[in-house]
Protein backbone atom coordinates (compact mmCIF):
# COMPACT_ATOMS: atom_id res chain seq x y z
CA UNK A 1 0.00 0.00 0.00
CA UNK A 2 1.01 3.15 -0.88
CA UNK A 3 1.88 5.97 1.99
CA UNK A 4 -0.99 8.44 2.20
CA UNK A 5 0.23 12.10 1.15
CA UNK A 6 -0.84 14.41 3.84
CA UNK A 7 -2.48 17.65 4.12
CA UNK A 8 0.28 20.94 2.53
CA UNK A 9 1.11 23.06 5.66
CA UNK A 10 4.33 24.53 4.19
CA UNK A 11 7.93 23.36 4.15
CA UNK A 12 10.60 23.38 6.81
CA UNK A 13 13.82 25.07 7.07
CA UNK A 14 15.57 22.02 7.99
CA UNK A 15 15.79 20.81 4.23
CA UNK A 16 18.05 23.36 3.88
CA UNK A 17 20.11 22.44 6.46
CA UNK A 18 19.95 18.99 4.50
CA UNK A 19 20.95 20.41 1.43
CA UNK A 20 23.79 22.00 2.54
CA UNK A 21 25.15 18.66 4.07
CA UNK A 22 24.99 17.41 0.95
CA UNK A 23 26.70 19.53 -0.71
CA UNK A 24 29.48 19.43 1.74
CA UNK A 25 29.19 15.21 1.52
CA UNK A 26 28.13 14.57 -1.39
CA UNK A 27 28.20 10.70 -0.77
CA UNK A 28 26.70 7.30 -0.77
CA UNK A 29 27.15 6.86 2.55
CA UNK A 30 26.49 10.49 3.61
CA UNK A 31 23.31 10.29 2.05
CA UNK A 32 21.61 6.78 3.43
CA UNK A 33 22.79 8.15 6.75
CA UNK A 34 20.48 10.85 6.18
CA UNK A 35 17.87 9.50 3.62
CA UNK A 36 14.94 10.13 6.39
CA UNK A 37 15.59 13.72 6.52
CA UNK A 38 15.65 13.53 2.59
CA UNK A 39 12.05 12.34 2.84
CA UNK A 40 11.12 14.15 5.88
CA UNK A 41 11.79 17.52 4.75
CA UNK A 42 11.33 17.31 0.82
CA UNK A 43 10.04 13.80 -0.92
CA UNK A 44 6.78 14.31 1.58
CA UNK A 45 6.04 17.89 1.72
CA UNK A 46 7.01 18.40 -2.03
CA UNK A 47 4.43 15.55 -3.13
CA UNK A 48 1.72 17.41 -0.65
CA UNK A 49 2.72 20.56 -2.42
CA UNK A 50 2.22 19.21 -5.77
CA UNK A 51 -1.28 17.78 -4.51
CA UNK A 52 -2.21 21.21 -3.16
CA UNK A 53 -1.67 22.84 -6.83
CA UNK A 54 -2.76 20.34 -8.65
CA UNK A 55 -6.78 21.15 -8.87
CA UNK A 56 -5.81 25.04 -10.04
CA UNK A 57 -3.64 23.50 -12.64
CA UNK A 58 -5.83 21.09 -13.91
CA UNK A 59 -8.60 23.84 -14.20
CA UNK A 60 -5.70 26.24 -16.14
CA UNK A 61 -4.38 23.39 -18.08
CA UNK A 62 -5.34 19.95 -18.44
CA UNK A 63 -2.02 19.28 -20.27
CA UNK A 64 0.36 20.02 -17.36
CA UNK A 65 1.27 17.05 -15.62
CA UNK A 66 0.42 16.93 -11.60
CA UNK A 67 1.23 13.90 -10.35
CA UNK A 68 2.96 13.40 -7.00
CA UNK A 69 6.07 11.16 -9.07
CA UNK A 70 9.66 11.39 -9.54
CA UNK A 71 10.36 12.09 -13.20
CA UNK A 72 6.67 13.87 -13.51
CA UNK A 73 6.87 17.20 -11.28
CA UNK A 74 9.36 16.31 -9.13
CA UNK A 75 13.68 15.56 -10.00
CA UNK A 76 15.52 12.65 -8.50
CA UNK A 77 18.15 13.70 -6.61
CA UNK A 78 19.88 11.04 -7.21
CA UNK A 79 22.08 10.83 -10.52
CA UNK A 80 22.21 8.03 -13.51
CA UNK A 81 25.71 7.16 -12.92
CA UNK A 82 25.98 6.12 -16.30
CA UNK A 83 25.82 9.49 -17.90
CA UNK A 84 27.91 11.01 -14.37
CA UNK A 85 30.88 10.83 -13.69
CA UNK A 86 30.84 13.67 -10.60
CA UNK A 87 29.27 13.11 -7.23
CA UNK A 88 25.91 10.74 -7.45
CA UNK A 89 23.93 12.84 -6.10
CA UNK A 90 22.03 16.99 -7.13
CA UNK A 91 22.88 19.49 -4.14
CA UNK A 92 19.46 20.95 -5.36
CA UNK A 93 15.52 19.52 -5.27
CA UNK A 94 13.19 20.27 -8.20
CA UNK A 95 9.66 20.53 -8.58
CA UNK A 96 8.15 21.20 -11.77
CA UNK A 97 4.71 20.97 -13.55
CA UNK A 98 5.13 20.70 -17.31
CA UNK A 99 3.36 18.77 -20.30
CA UNK A 100 6.41 16.51 -21.09
CA UNK A 101 10.39 15.98 -20.26
CA UNK A 102 11.97 18.82 -21.15
CA UNK A 103 8.97 21.25 -22.08
CA UNK A 104 8.38 24.84 -21.01
CA UNK A 105 7.44 24.29 -17.15
CA UNK A 106 7.24 26.16 -14.22
CA UNK A 107 8.66 25.33 -11.23
CA UNK A 108 10.08 25.37 -7.41
CA UNK A 109 13.39 25.05 -6.77
CA UNK A 110 15.88 24.49 -3.54
CA UNK A 111 19.50 24.81 -3.05
CA UNK A 112 21.66 25.10 0.11
CA UNK A 113 21.22 29.27 -0.36
CA UNK A 114 17.61 30.14 -2.08
CA UNK A 115 14.35 29.49 -3.27
CA UNK A 116 13.52 29.82 -6.57
CA UNK A 117 10.17 30.24 -8.41
CA UNK A 118 9.30 30.82 -12.13
CA UNK A 119 9.20 29.78 -15.57
CA UNK A 120 11.46 27.96 -17.78
CA UNK A 121 11.62 28.34 -21.66
CA UNK A 122 12.57 25.78 -23.81
CA UNK A 123 13.40 27.63 -27.15
CA UNK A 124 14.85 24.70 -28.83
CA UNK A 125 13.56 22.64 -31.95
CA UNK A 126 11.65 19.98 -30.76
CA UNK A 127 7.86 18.34 -31.33
CA UNK A 128 4.98 20.53 -29.19
CA UNK A 129 8.13 23.04 -28.84
CA UNK A 130 6.70 26.11 -30.25
CA UNK A 131 8.44 29.23 -28.44
CA UNK A 132 11.28 29.85 -31.25
CA UNK A 133 8.63 29.91 -34.15
CA UNK A 134 6.78 32.25 -31.99
CA UNK A 135 9.15 35.07 -30.52
CA UNK A 136 9.79 35.78 -34.06
CA UNK A 137 6.48 35.50 -35.21
CA UNK A 138 4.62 37.83 -32.35
CA UNK A 139 7.40 39.79 -31.12
CA UNK A 140 4.75 42.73 -31.30
CA UNK A 141 2.38 40.88 -29.24
CA UNK A 142 4.94 39.42 -26.88
CA UNK A 143 6.30 43.10 -25.76
CA UNK A 144 2.65 44.16 -25.70
CA UNK A 145 1.71 41.51 -23.59
CA UNK A 146 4.70 42.28 -21.12
CA UNK A 147 3.00 45.83 -20.60
CA UNK A 148 -0.38 44.63 -20.45
CA UNK A 149 0.50 42.17 -17.71
CA UNK A 150 3.18 44.50 -15.89
CA UNK A 151 6.01 42.16 -16.48
CA UNK A 152 8.54 43.96 -17.08
CA UNK A 153 11.22 44.36 -14.28
CA UNK A 154 9.59 41.55 -12.22
CA UNK A 155 11.69 38.67 -12.81
CA UNK A 156 15.55 38.49 -13.40
CA UNK A 157 16.66 36.39 -16.29
CA UNK A 158 18.82 33.06 -16.39
CA UNK A 159 20.30 31.41 -19.06
CA UNK A 160 22.11 27.55 -19.44
CA UNK A 161 25.58 27.19 -20.30
CA UNK A 162 27.40 23.93 -20.15
CA UNK A 163 24.52 22.55 -17.44
CA UNK A 164 25.18 25.74 -15.28
CA UNK A 165 23.25 28.49 -14.90
CA UNK A 166 23.87 32.46 -15.83
CA UNK A 167 22.31 35.40 -14.48
CA UNK A 168 22.09 37.44 -17.42
CA UNK A 169 19.77 40.60 -16.12
CA UNK A 170 18.65 40.96 -12.45
CA UNK A 171 15.44 42.83 -13.62
CA UNK A 172 14.16 41.91 -17.23
CA UNK A 173 12.44 44.45 -18.97
CA UNK A 174 11.32 42.51 -22.71
CA UNK A 175 11.87 45.95 -24.27
CA UNK A 176 15.31 46.35 -23.43
CA UNK A 177 16.26 42.71 -22.97
CA UNK A 178 14.20 40.73 -25.91
CA UNK A 179 17.52 40.01 -27.87
CA UNK A 180 18.36 37.82 -24.73
CA UNK A 181 15.10 35.85 -25.32
CA UNK A 182 15.94 35.48 -29.12
CA UNK A 183 19.73 34.16 -28.11
CA UNK A 184 19.71 31.95 -25.79
CA UNK A 185 17.31 28.20 -26.11
CA UNK A 186 17.17 27.49 -22.31
CA UNK A 187 16.10 30.53 -20.40
CA UNK A 188 14.99 31.02 -16.83
CA UNK A 189 12.59 33.85 -15.60
CA UNK A 190 12.60 33.71 -11.98
CA UNK A 191 12.45 35.33 -8.58
CA UNK A 192 14.12 34.36 -5.33
CA UNK A 193 12.96 33.65 -1.87
CA UNK A 194 15.32 33.41 0.92
CA UNK A 195 15.23 30.44 3.23
CA UNK A 196 13.97 32.56 6.38
CA UNK A 197 10.95 33.92 4.29
CA UNK A 198 7.50 32.99 6.43
CA UNK A 199 5.57 32.39 3.09
CA UNK A 200 7.70 29.21 2.53
CA UNK A 201 6.93 27.74 6.06
CA UNK A 202 3.29 27.77 5.29
CA UNK A 203 0.61 27.12 2.97
CA UNK A 204 1.26 30.40 1.85
CA UNK A 205 3.19 29.33 -0.57
CA UNK A 206 0.41 27.82 -2.65
CA UNK A 207 -1.08 30.96 -3.13
CA UNK A 208 2.14 32.29 -3.98
CA UNK A 209 2.58 29.79 -6.64
CA UNK A 210 -0.47 30.33 -8.16
CA UNK A 211 -0.22 34.32 -8.45
CA UNK A 212 3.52 33.62 -10.33
CA UNK A 213 2.05 30.66 -12.56
CA UNK A 214 -1.12 33.25 -13.42
CA UNK A 215 1.35 35.82 -13.93
CA UNK A 216 3.41 34.13 -16.02
CA UNK A 217 0.70 32.29 -18.07
CA UNK A 218 0.45 34.67 -20.85
CA UNK A 219 3.97 34.49 -21.77
CA UNK A 220 3.44 30.10 -21.87
CA UNK A 221 0.91 30.35 -24.19
CA UNK A 222 3.29 31.36 -26.30
CA UNK A 223 5.51 28.27 -25.56
CA UNK A 224 2.97 25.71 -26.24
CA UNK A 225 1.05 26.57 -28.89
CA UNK A 226 1.20 27.18 -32.73
CA UNK A 227 -1.91 29.75 -32.41
CA UNK A 228 -0.90 31.53 -29.08
CA UNK A 229 -3.21 33.93 -29.15
CA UNK A 230 -6.10 31.96 -29.36
CA UNK A 231 -4.77 30.19 -26.23
CA UNK A 232 -4.04 33.64 -24.41
CA UNK A 233 -7.77 34.47 -25.51
CA UNK A 234 -8.67 31.27 -23.47
CA UNK A 235 -6.92 32.11 -20.86
CA UNK A 236 -8.10 35.47 -20.44
CA UNK A 237 -11.47 34.47 -20.94
CA UNK A 238 -11.38 32.06 -18.37
CA UNK A 239 -9.23 33.71 -15.51
CA UNK A 240 -9.29 37.25 -16.61
CA UNK A 241 -6.62 39.64 -17.05
CA UNK A 242 -4.44 39.96 -13.99
CA UNK A 243 -2.91 42.91 -13.67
Amino acid sequence: MKPEIGLFNGFNQELFKFLNGLQKNNSVEWFHKHKEEYQKFLVEPAKAFVVALAPFLNRLNPAIRTEPKFNETLMRINKDMRFAKDEPYRDYFLIHFGRFKLDSEFFLYFEAGETQMGLFLNQSKGENLYFRQNLSKYKDEILNLFEKYNLNNKFSLHYFKKMETVKAVSKFDAKKHFDLLEKHEMILLQKTKVPSSKVLYSSKIIVEMIEMITMLYPLYCFAISPQPLKELQWFEDNFGQIV
